[in-house]
């Protein structure tokens, strides 16, 4: 097909141009529909019978309730969130307890066990040392009660009450109060080490506390002195 200006044009070309300006048209038709008159969104908003003159106010006054219900909301989130965050707290701190307490049972039952390796030791007899096999012997125990010690350690129980420490109340118990060359106050004798367990006393630590220097005698006064 020869146009008035010359031009050949093939039948199915012509056609698919055709085509492609009917969808650009129906394309911007669709845009056009789809764009949102404002009067009409602000009445499916606000009724039908709302006059174009309170539009203005009546939208401020739906913005406003929309915001204070998003506060709202916003608040019960944040209270929720809140009161989730206060159970698992809860549900840690009471897991924590839990296994305190039942290291607390195992190791009461396990503190004379380390009283008596630490007695065995101290009381070792001095005519024995020197003899191979007996050090030998006293070396195994003394390994023994630092393995136990170290148990002690890894799963939070400390041993407490050394001689020379401030005398503490939360955990040491005075059974005497003697004369020495320490200041008043300070822990002069351990009879029985006290353990603490995440912070807790779970044995007092047995002691003798100092009272100082013994005051000094008066010199007796001379009879003949006038």
């Amino acid at each position: 097909m020869t146009t008035e200006t010359g031009t050949t044009h093939n039948g199915d070309d012509f056609e698919a141009e055709v085509a492609n300006a009917a969808d650009a048209a129906d394309g911007g038709a669709d845009t056009q529909a789809s764009a949102p008159d404002p009067l009409e969104l602000a009445r499916s908003l606000l009724g039908e019978d709302a006059a174009p003159e309170d539009m203005g106010g009546l939208l401020v006054a739906k913005l406003q309730a929309a915001l204070a219900e998003i506060e709202t909301l916003k608040d019960a989130g944040l209270r929720a969130l809140a009161e989730s965050e206060n159970v698992r707290r809860r549900a840690e701190r009471e897991k924590t307890e839990a296994r305190i307490y039942a290291i607390d049972k195992f190791a009461r039952d396990l503190l004379p066990v380390a009283d008596n390796l630490g007695r065995a030791i101290s009381t070792a007899p001095e005519a024995l040392k020197g003899d191979p096999a007996f050090d030998g012997f006293v070396t195994g125990v003394d390994m023994t009660q630092r393995e136990l010690l170290n148990a002690f350690e890894r799963h939070g129980l400390s041993r407490v009450g050394a001689k020379g420490d401030k005398f503490d109340p939360s955990i040491h118990q005075a059974v005497a109060q003697i004369p020495s060359d320490m200041a008043a106050g300070d822990v002069a004798e351990v009879f029985q080490p006290g353990y603490v367990l995440a912070g807790r006393t779970l044995r007092a630590a047995m002691v003798a506390v100092s009272a100082g220097q013994p005051a000094a005698e008066a010199a007796p006064s001379d009879p003949t002195d006038s």
